[in-house]
């Protein structure tokens, strides 16, 4: 696929759902899809390789996408890439208007066109004609510096956000522990160090936690947390505009580390330079990490349906502890439980390579941060800390299911 082409594909695209939404608002509020939305709950998740069939899309959003539609199929010149990108387009546009359906002003097929004309026009940009390199560390790319970042304007942190913010039910949304957050947020201005261990259910999760953080009254906190990323979001083509957006220490996760023999020594390597730099963060103070010790996304129970949180590693918790010792600075650690799995559905088997097939949801979504972990367990008893880490993540995973009224 040749960036002009999809470029120019997507500016005409635009212009033309602009045209064809200011033609049609009227007849497609008289026509309008009285059905209301549903989405499969966490707690019974359907297959996710299709939106459920009651999400119909209104006239105008199915006017925009078609257009949109129309533009990619015509621009895309590699053919294995159309079902994907055509699937997630339809998934996204679906969402969207789930999302109007039930009352959000705030989003129109033209808001969803552009949105999703900025995420094909960087994806092509920075994900294929000039891949974005990713050090072990990276810091957000907000264009409001554009001398210190090589000349980019493009705040891609609010990029991120307002491409998922209309596929969040924001008013059914739910944000728990807020004392505890407060008392995090507190200990970071002091110059002390957090880290979030939490659970990982989607890709969206660093979107989800800056629009609830947002929700909660710490929409500049969420701004500066710093994620542990894996390969997969700094190499995958549609991912990488979504990472350049956030602060990122970048490794190579358990779970895909031994797929490829020949590049286990270089991969090794890297996480020990990603360790440095992020004991070099600790070092300076103040800063707030959120790692899933688990190595990955929760994955769907496929015989329950139910989606459980996954196991945190002891290792991982254990590398985190060892690197806030070093830092010789105060460091305090708080367990995050996130439900987002419905937001953006993973594959049910864990895959090694990129260009997984994306669904997008409209749902509510929902996090909590516990109290402070005490600071139990000592060299011979370890353990203890990573249970009460993981003990503490699942207690708060089933409140939030309760409050979003899942079973």
């Amino acid at each position: 696929m040749k960036f002009a082409s999809v470029a120019t594909a997507a500016f005409l695209t635009l212009k033309g759902t602009q045209a064809f939404v200011v033609q049609n608002r009227q007849s497609s509020l008289m026509r309008a899809v009285s059905m209301s939305s549903s989405s499969p709950s966490t707690s019974n998740a359907v297959s996710s390789s299709t939106q459920d069939e009651s999400s119909t899309m209104t006239p105008e959003f199915q006017g925009a996408y078609e257009q949109v539609k129309s533009a990619l199929v015509s621009a895309i010149e590699t053919p294995s890439m159309e079902a994907p990108l055509l699937h997630f387009t339809k998934e996204y546009f679906t969402a969207c208007s789930d999302a109007e359906k039930d009352g959000n002003g705030d989003i129109s097929a033209e808001i969803a066109a552009q949105n999703m004309k900025s995420a094909m026009q960087y994806a092509m940009q920075f994900g294929l004609k000039d891949k974005f390199k990713f050090g072990v560390t990276h810091k957000a790319l907000r264009g409001q510096e554009p001398d210190e970042e090589e000349g980019n304007a493009i705040d891609f942190y609010k990029f991120g956000c307002n491409f998922f913010r209309p596929a969040i039910d924001f008013e059914g949304s739910v944000v728990l522990g807020t004392d505890a957050l407060a008392k995090a947020t507190e200990q970071i201005k002091k110059g002390e160090n957090v880290v979030f261990f939490a659970n990982h259910q989607s890709e969206a999760d660093p979107q989800v936690m800056s629009i609830l953080l947002e929700k909660a009254g710490f929409g500049k906190e969420a701004e500066e947390l710093i994620y542990v990323a894996g390969h997969k979001v700094t190499t995958d083509t549609l991912a990488i505009p979504f990472s350049m957006g956030r602060n990122l220490i970048c490794i190579h996760s358990k779970k895909h580390i031994d797929a490829d023999p020949d590049t286990k020594s270089i991969k090794q390597k890297q996480n020990l330079m990603a360790m440095g730099g992020m004991l070099k963060m600790k070092k300076k103070g103040g800063a707030c990490i959120w790692v899933a010790p688990s190595g990955g996304r929760d994955r769907r129970d496929l015989e329950t349906g139910k989606v459980p949180i996954a196991a945190f590693d002891q290792k991982t918790v254990d590398m985190f502890r060892l690197m806030g010792n070093k830092s010789k600075v105060p460091t305090h650690y708080y367990a995050v439980s996130m439900v987002t799995y419905d937001l953006c559905p993973p594959p049910d088997s864990v895959e090694a390579g990129t260009g997984e097939q994306r669904n997008v949801r409209y749902v509510p979504c929902a996090i909590k941060i516990s109290d402070e972990l005490d600071n139990v367990g000592g060299v011979e008893s370890r353990h203890l800390f990573t249970e009460q880490a993981f003990e503490r993540a699942q207690s708060g995973y089933e409140e939030c299911l309760k409050a979003l009224n899942v079973e």
